[in-house]
């Protein structure tokens, strides 16, 4: 799912080690044990649904024994699929590492990807960690502060830009959707092409946008996001070539993990339209995203999963074989590949000390800047897609 290492921002900007007082970091930590009760309620709220529902979903006996007997050709293009769809995240962000000026080996990269998705799944608040951990091994790679932000920022908008153009996509292949969403697309190029017919309309809607805007950006949660975007944007001069490889690896990350979901039913034999199948992703994700308490989205995203595609045709059993598949795959196989790519890392960074003494990077004046002011910048956080 989602969530995908979750490399968010890492703050409008670094504060100095005079604004990093120990009392926003003592509230975070304070922040986080509150968060065991609600995960907690959340798990019991699941488990009691489980019990109250266990009659009307399929069989969990017959669902492994259809997964064991899956298709290993199409099992195998599964691992592919979402190995490839990590690669693009991970050469994305080794992308604008390198237009800011910063070459990190491959093998780092991807490893540093893994880790962060792993920390991003299974910690509570784990994007925010995830996000501090990215920025972190990005200043060890060679990064400044500024750019090491910049690269976080940046991701996040690219990441969430080419999410949208492949969910328009899944809602344009869906025909039930087909034509609410031209008729918006439609309505949204109009409003767009009508001030250049009028020079007294184009006036007037520049005014009112000024003035809205201004309110907008002046707001104190939105202000730090918009400052810090153009900074990064000012930073990070990409050039055309540039902005065409971070976007086709943008919609790679998403493309490939779909990829892995439609191998995932033709391994169970499940004869879906792609587009059902897109469809069934995006509302996995939004039903994901409303337990954002729950690793990985863990019970909501396979719920989700089995319900679209049932809807769409599919027999229960074979529906939940086909889920539990991808989900082995997509969350937890590659968690456990990044929890070993965080141990090997915490490894190579000591063994780099050790070697090369330096200054410790900290992460606690970037914890006081996220944690305490700028958690609307988490919202922006590239992700790759799990």
């Amino acid at each position: 799912m989602v969530e995908t290492v979750a490399f968010g921002s890492a703050g409008a900007r670094l504060p100095s080690a005079a604004e990093s007082a120990p009392g926003p970091v003592g509230g975070a930590r304070r922040s986080r044990v509150r968060t065991w009760p609600v995960l907690l309620a959340l798990l019991a709220a699941v488990a009691g649904t489980l019990v109250l529902l266990r009659d009307a979903l399929p069989d969990p006996g017959a669902i492994w024994a259809l997964a064991a007997g899956a298709d290993p050709r199409w099992l195998t293009l599964v691992i592919i699929a979402e190995l490839l769809s990590m690669g693009a995240f991970a050469r994305l962000q080794r992308r604008l590492l390198r237009t800011g000026g910063v070459r990190i080996s491959l093998r780092r990269a991807f490893a540093v990807t893994y880790a962060g998705n792993a920390l991003s799944t299974t910690l509570p608040a784990g994007t925010a960690v995830s996000v501090l951990y990215a920025f972190r091994q990005f200043r060890r790679g060679g990064a400044s502060a500024p750019v090491a932000t910049a690269v976080i920022l940046l991701g996040g908008v690219i990441t969430t830009s080419a999410y949208t153009l492949v969910g328009l996509t899944a809602l344009l292949g869906e025909p039930r959707a087909r034509v609410p969403t031209l008729i918006a697309l439609a309505v949204a190029a109009f409003l767009a092409i009508l001030p250049w017919r009028s020079t007294r309309v184009r006036r007037a809607l520049h005014d009112l946008a000024r003035r809205r805007l201004h309110t907008v950006f002046a707001h104190g949660r939105v202000a730090p996001v918009f400052h810090s975007l153009r900074q990064a944007r000012d930073l990070m001069r990409l050039s055309r070539r540039d902005w065409c490889v971070v976007g086709t690896l943008a919609v790679l990350n998403w493309a490939f993990e779909i990829l892995a979901l439609v191998a995932a039913t033709r391994a169970l034999g499940l004869e879906l339209a792609p587009h059902h199948i897109m469809f069934a992703y995006f509302a996995a994700q939004a039903a994901g995203s409303l337990m954002p308490m729950l690793p990985g989205g863990f019970g909501a995203m396979e719920a989700g999963l089995i319900a679209t595609l049932v809807g769409f045709g599919a027999t229960a059993a074979p529906a939940g074989a086909a889920v539990t598949v991808y989900r082995l795959v997509s969350l937890w196989a590659v968690v456990a590949v990044g929890w070993l790519a965080l141990v090997a890392l915490r490894a190579s960074d000591r063994a780099d000390r050790a070697v090369r003494p330096g200054p410790r990077i900290s992460l606690r004046p970037a914890l006081a800047g996220v944690v305490s002011r700028d958690r609307a910048l988490i919202a922006v956080a590239p992700q790759p897609s799990r």
